[in-house]
């Protein structure tokens, strides 16, 4: 079953080594060697983390001559950041109803205690 975007977004966010490159990504278009510099793993480990990013399309390469960049795409996290804002205030109203209900369930509990 193919996975949508937005799941590969997340997937791909969801390792911090990529989180660290599309980092360094977002600074400047670098080569796999660029990248793998700060990294202590293999040059192949790296170009995994690559792949996952290029299938995520949180990144791309590029190709001038010998030099393939890769450069930083930020669609996906457009769209990531999207859904988690439309989501928000779901979210914010059920932790809200929930503080007022373990309020109230404190409140009858200290209530008890006291008499």
């Amino acid at each position: 079953m193919p996975a949508d975007s937005l799941t590969l977004t997340f997937a791909a966010l969801a390792d911090p080594t990529r989180r660290a490159i599309l980092v360094r990504l977002a600074k400047s278009q670098a080569t796999v060697n660029e990248i793998a510099e700060p990294f202590v793993m293999s040059l192949q480990a790296v170009s995994k983390h690559l792949k996952v990013l290029e299938a995520a399309g949180l990144i791309s390469r590029g190709r001038d001559a010998q030099y393939r960049p890769c450069r930083f795409e930020p669609a996906p996290l457009e769209a990531a950041t999207d859904w988690i804002t439309r989501n928000q205030q779901t979210w914010t109203e059920r932790f809200d109803r929930l503080e007022q209900h373990l309020n109230q369930l404190t409140n009858e509990n200290d209530k008890e205690k006291k008499e």
